[in-house]
């Protein structure tokens, strides 16, 4: 039986193929851009059906219908990562999270520590072998397909064919359900000028060679374009959006000194506009891998001169940073920061940068702050901090003792928080050293 053949066999509707669900089963889902809208309704549509089914996966663009209040007795969503169509049901406590460094996820999988009944793919159409591309998300979803008893795809016409590790044949699959639909778009926010101080000084560690990671908002945003003046950079990254083409389309993101995987774009998902999904459809440059490669801090200590640029919520005085949570509050996860922090670390001339503003809600809360709030969690450790920058400069962590941090990082927060801040400092006993009539 040739390809065609078999892929006529296994299409259905969206509802029939999820009548494989029963109660009990752990159901992974296809995250970030690549989230199959289509399914979940189709799943919140077994409810009355089912009891106690575990949803699991990334973040997930698009309405997460399962999650709904009605639904708790049907569904329950273990988040492996937090977005804003979860932090609800999370707080409400009808949802669980998982801390979890990214590159370590997929081995939960491969161990059967968690095991996988059902894996909903959101892939692209075939090509002529019956190859279906997992398109601008590779993350965990190749290894959670892989790993699962059966495996329901989401074929979509308007999906981009992408290159490097992302392929799954007709033949792995068990029921696919066809769509024609555009996928959810993440526009970029708009950088202040708070947002391009911070990006001018996170430029002033990016030599040229760098190998980059940068993540998702408006500081990393407002980087890029800084960079115009560099050569031969390259790029080993978590995730991309359209902000890097115009650095592409000059030559300057070239990857022509990377000591691994050169002259190619290494990444786990993209997430952009319309644009950017047509920019990586059959692109060659972009090699889509996953989450246990792309962000292994072996395998990116590999290249030289990483600089990896990931962002917070607050950072302590001895250099502690909090990423997944405003005091006891959930509001997203560990993600690939310490992947990279420690990858970056590792490389030879590597920097790894925590990029913050200085403040929080309309300048009212200083970001770096005497003491965590309570329940706070740490995701990079204060040993694991080397940079960190805000609109007011860079201070230099790495191996400093505790009140050098501390004097440091006073001297890039807010002007009208930093005498609060001395005055903490010297309550805790870490005041500096010519208190106490020692020389520095």
């Amino acid at each position: 039986m040739g390809w065609q053949e078999e892929y006529r066999r296994k299409l259905t509707t969206a509802d029939e193929a999820l009548q494989a669900i029963t109660s009990g089963m752990r159901v992974y889902v296809h995250g970030n851009a690549a989230f199959p809208g289509l399914m979940l309704e189709a799943l919140s549509r077994r409810a009355p059906h089912v009891r106690n089914v575990e949803v699991i996966h990334l973040l997930g663009f698009g309405e997460a219908f399962y999650n709904r209040a009605e639904f708790a007795e049907s569904f329950r969503h273990n988040a492996l990562f937090i977005g804003p169509n979860m932090r609800a049901a999370i707080e409400d406590g009808r949802a669980d999270y998982i801390p979890v460094n990214l590159g370590e996820i997929e081995d939960l999988f491969l161990d059967r520590r968690i095991e996988i009944d059902v894996a909903l793919l959101h892939v692209s159409a075939p090509d002529r072998h019956g190859y279906c591309s997992l398109g601008v998300a590779v993350e965990t979803t190749l290894t959670a397909a892989r790993c699962a008893r059966l495996r329901i795809a989401q074929v979509n016409h308007q999906m981009p064919r992408t290159f490097g590790n992302t392929f799954v044949h007709i033949s792995e699959l068990d029921a696919i359900v066809e769509c024609d639909e555009p996928l959810p778009e993440l526009h970029a926010e708009p950088s202040s000028d708070v947002h391009h101080e911070i990006a001018r000084n996170v430029a002033t560690l990016i030599e040229d060679g760098a190998c980059l990671q940068v993540g998702i908002g408006a500081i990393p945003n407002a980087i890029l374009p800084y960079l115009s003046d560099r050569r031969d950079l390259g790029v080993h990254t978590e995730t991309l959006t359209d902000s890097a083409i115009p650095l592409i389309e000059a030559g300057i993101i070239n990857g022509a000194r990377k000591q691994i995987n050169p002259n190619k774009i290494t990444l786990g998902f993209a997430m952009g506009t319309r644009a950017w999904y047509e920019y990586v459809n059959d692109n060659p440059l972009f090699d889509f891998q996953p989450s246990k490669y792309c962000n292994d801090p072996f395998v990116i200590a590999q290249n030289n001169n990483v600089v990896a640029i990931n962002s917070a919520i607050e950072v302590d005085l001895t250099g502690q940073v909090v990423s997944d949570s405003v005091g006891g509050r959930f509001v997203s996860g560990f993600g690939g920061q310490l992947d990279f922090m420690r990858g970056a670390a590792r490389s030879r001339h590597g920097r790894p940068v925590i990029a913050i503003s200085s403040t929080a809600r309309n300048g009212k809360i200083s970001r770096i702050t005497p003491r965590l709030k309570l329940g706070a969690g740490v995701v990079t450790t204060r040993a694991d901090v080397h940079y960190v920058v805000t609109e007011f400069g860079v201070a230099y962590l790495h191996g400093k003792n505790v009140r050098q941090r501390a004097e440091a990082l006073i001297q890039i927060a807010h002007p009208d928080f930093r005498d609060e801040l001395t005055r903490e400092l010297s309550a805790m006993g870490w005041g500096p050293r010519a208190e106490a009539g020692l020389a520095r």
